[in-house]
């Protein structure tokens, strides 16, 4: 089968959306190459070391790459992707450039070559994330590995607003605790919930493929007893009490909850956020307040923001 690569140049805060709206129009993967990546210190506090070729990365923002078969309705479903992407605007996120280029490429490219840029990565004092196809040995005693196979539809688990949301989990969930993580994705929060001591995880999302990643995933770490997997539209329609509810979304996708948020928490549970952008963070933190919540930490990674809140007792 042929494919096409279809690469927008765009912004590093229009990655989500983008990313949801290709996956959304049928694209097999995303690749994510930002810029930024080339000056930052990638040997790291926990001694992760990458090799970067800048050939592969615009001089300024974001590549975001996905691929679609080469079929009658490619045309349709590119326009269709622009135009989405241009919606964007409405939502008052930056969308850059936005540049869409096409190019033909090998299935056999697409489909293994990504995989040479995720290797196991330290994202803690205790938890390493490694990918299903490498082989690690555990440096620690203690270190708690979650193995991970985002396929070609998530994250590897690795991005700044998952390694926020990760630290603040290890930070705030006790022994036995009930969490609920909202728009699991690969469902990496999830896993790493039960390792830490949750005692049952309800994981949520829209997208029923993101829910099949996260029952994958669960089965790879051995802890799918703990964690159930379910569509579902945010919190609507869910009725069970938590100690601990994470989310790793956009900033406008959190304030509509937070509210729902606060009422499926405990007296003194915890609502981590991550997924802020600089720009959002104000929003996102008046929303939280106006819910009820005290707000106790707000933690930055790059340009990233993440919140931790709690509900008083």
């Amino acid at each position: 089968m042929k494919w096409s690569e279809v690469c927008i140049h765009t912004t590093n805060e229009a990655i989500e959306p983008i990313s949801n709206i290709l996956h959304e129009t049928g694209a097999s993967g995303v690749v994510i190459e930002d810029a930024l990546d080339l000056v930052k210190d990638h040997d790291s506090l926990y001694g992760e070391v990458f090799e970067l070729n800048p050939d592969d990365y615009p001089d300024e923002g974001v590549y975001v790459k996905a691929y679609l078969p080469v079929n009658s309705f490619l045309g349709e479903t590119v326009e269709q992707i622009k135009q989405a992407i241009t919606n964007l605007i409405q939502f008052d996120i930056d969308i850059g450039a936005n540049k869409v280029t096409i190019s033909e490429i090998n299935e056999q490219e697409w489909a293994t070559a990504w995989k040479k840029y995720y290797k196991p990565v330290k994202i803690s004092e205790k938890v390493t994330i490694i990918p299903t196809w490498e082989d690690y040995e555990p440096v620690e005693s203690d270190e708690i590995i979650i193995e991970l196979d985002p396929g070609m539809a998530f994250g590897t688990g690795t991005h700044p607003t998952t390694v926020l949301s990760l630290q603040a989990l290890e930070q705030h969930i006790h022994k036995d605790d009930l969490v609920i993580d909202v728009g699991s994705g690969s469902g990496v929060l999830s896993i790493a919930s039960v390792l830490f001591g949750a005692k049952q995880v309800y994981a949520f999302d829209l997208d029923d493929i993101a829910v099949k990643s996260t029952t994958i995933n669960a089965k790879l770490n051995q802890v799918n007893a703990q964690i159930e997997a379910q569509q579902n539209d945010l919190l609507k329609g869910v009725e069970v009490e938590a100690d601990v509810v994470v989310s790793n979304i956009l900033a406008e996708v959190i304030v509509q909850f937070t509210h729902d948020a606060f009422d499926r928490l405990k007296p003194g549970g915890i609502f981590i956020t991550s997924g802020i952008i600089q720009g959002k963070k104000d929003v996102v933190k008046e929303s939280l307040l106006d819910a009820g919540f005290e707000i106790v930490e707000k933690n930055q990674m790059e340009d990233w923001i993440s919140f931790v809140a709690k509900k008083p007792s």
